[in-house]
């Protein structure tokens, strides 16, 4: 019970901050190109993770396992972040993070697969309601000029679908904060051509101070603090469950965005918020609460 409680708490952390990262990465996408961002912020993660990884007294990766460590990185930290930065862009901010709210689908589609776990109607009845939450917030800001960024936005849900259920899998035998750092230096070396190659062919990249500074956010806290959180909770809960959480990210997204970005907010994202939170309290009920106030009927 401690556990589950710890790791929806780790939940909660970790989608509010990837919620910001919509809004911090367009300080920087149209100073810095998009794989430089990626390689940037892994190269200031991988850092700080590997110091830290270095205190641990950690078994080592055994060499079959080995594929599982380097789909993580070259798929997840490279492909699907690479593909998330890009879409981001093409799009902005609310469309990127409304369609990452499919996210629970893709994972819990799978983890049936995958990890033979089951899809209950609890399950489907909270991503139901949190994805009508998340598009009464922000699922009118459509347009056809979005076309690539939208496209490319559902791929990286995809694949980081995918690759969260492989995390689930190997942290099972192995620590969380080292598939993390490992995933996320691999993410690097595999970012570094790409990076070098857009930094040649672009003129007037931008490294002022609010440039330098979200980079710095967006490694230390975005990167290599929630992604650990991620991936612990994934070690902790079953994948379905942790991706029920998704939708919490878009409704941060769109208010941090209000704050910080001046995009526009209304009474939908109220309504919106209520179905979010709701099917995210829903999901948890029987966990958090005593039993006898509630009974988990799935």
């Amino acid at each position: 019970m401690t556990n589950k409680k710890t790791a929806y708490l780790y939940l909660f952390i970790t989608f509010f901050i990837w919620g910001s990262l919509y809004v911090v990465s367009k300080f920087v996408l149209g100073k810095i190109p998009v794989l430089t961002v990626a390689f940037l912020r892994y190269v200031i993660a991988g850092i700080v993770l590997l110091l830290i990884l270095k205190k641990k007294k950690l078994p080592n990766i055994e060499r079959q396992d080995y594929k599982y460590i380097f789909f993580i990185g070259f798929i997840g930290y490279f492909v699907s972040m690479g593909a998330q930065l890009l879409g981001t862009k093409l799009s902005n901010a609310s469309m990127a993070s409304l369609i990452n709210s499919i996210n629970p689908i893709a994972i819990m589609l799978f983890a049936v697969m995958i990890l033979k776990e089951k899809l209950t109607i609890k399950k489907m009845f909270c991503i139901i309601l949190s994805i009508v939450g998340v598009y009464i917030i922000v699922g009118d800001n459509s347009g056809i000029g979005q076309v690539w960024g939208i496209l490319i936005s559902i791929f990286s849900v995809i694949s980081w679908s995918l690759v969260s259920v492989i995390v689930r899998k190997v942290t099972q035998k192995y620590d969380a904060f080292q598939i993390t750092t490992y995933g996320i230096i691999i993410g690097a070396i595999c970012n570094l051509p790409c990076s070098i190659y857009e930094l040649v062919m672009t003129p007037n990249v931008q490294f002022d101070w609010t440039a330098i500074l979200s980079l710095l956010y967006m490694g230390l806290v975005c990167t290599a603090f929630a992604h650990v959180y991620w991936n612990k909770s994934l070690a902790m809960l079953e994948a379905g469950t942790c991706s029920l959480f998704y939708p919490l990210q878009p409704m941060s997204a769109v208010l941090l965005g209000w704050l910080f970005l001046g995009e526009s907010i209304n009474i939908n994202f109220i309504f919106g918020a209520i179905l979010i939170i709701s099917g995210v309290i829903f999901s948890i009920m029987g966990d958090v609460l005593p039993r006898k106030c509630y009974t988990n009927r799935y």
